[in-house]
């Protein structure tokens, strides 16, 4: 089970995931979302059933809807609770996002197995909620491994489509050449050189 979406940042890894487990392992691959997020769109398109939860926001809102989100939480673990023993994932991969704590923590709670996946160089709400207390956890950056248990730097995986756009390393040397990007040909990891790495610490803190 993958939990977490809203934003790109989070659900186009999180099918890059969910298509290696699916492709290469044979593995049944359920997404859970919440109903305002990106994944309502790109997760059927890919493929995946979808469970959505009621999660409401923490950041940029007023103290009222942090109140409300806060009296939610319970409800939003809750029916997490339920579609865990429903489905019964081997494991449960955050990769943050409104729908990623809630999910984490009915894990935790069922002591089903899980896994943090975090791009960024400062984690997520969702993220840093669970960093010490999840199964293991994949980042991105060397730097971000503290903030998690059993932390592997994996890089950030991207859709098999980005190598599909030419024939092996020419295609790699023309969207080097073209946006400033690093790849490994067969690779599932992409880099972006300079500045542009990971934006600003700013904007590495802004995603849940």
């Amino acid at each position: 089970m993958i939990a977490g979406g809203g934003t790109g940042g989070h659900v186009i890894p999180a099918l890059a995931i969910a298509r290696e487990l699916r492709d290469r392992y044979g593995a049944e691959v359920r997404f859970v979302g919440t109903a305002r997020g990106l994944e309502t769109r790109l997760v059927p398109e890919a493929g995946f059933p979808l469970e959505l939860i009621k999660v409401g926001q923490l950041k940029n809102v007023s103290i009222m809807t942090r109140i409300r989100t806060m009296l939610d939480l319970p409800l939003g673990v809750l029916h997490c609770v339920k579609l865990l023993q429903a489905f019964r994932p081997q494991v449960v991969v955050g990769v943050g996002g409104y729908a990623s704590g809630p999910a984490m923590m009915a894990a935790l709670l069922l002591r089903t197995p899980t896994l943090a996946f975090e791009p960024n160089a400062v984690p997520g709400l969702a993220n840093r909620l669970v960093g010490r207390r999840v199964s293991a956890a994949a980042v991105n950056l060397p730097e971000t491994a503290s903030y998690f248990r059993n932390a592997t730097v994996t890089g950030t995986p991207v859709r098999p489509e980005f190598f599909a756009v030419g024939p092996g390393a020419e295609a790699c040397r023309r969207g080097e050449e073209a946006a400033g990007l690093w790849c490994e040909p067969g690779s599932a990891d992409l880099q972006r050189d300079g500045a542009e790495d990971h934006g600003s610490p700013a904007d590495a803190g802004s995603g849940a």
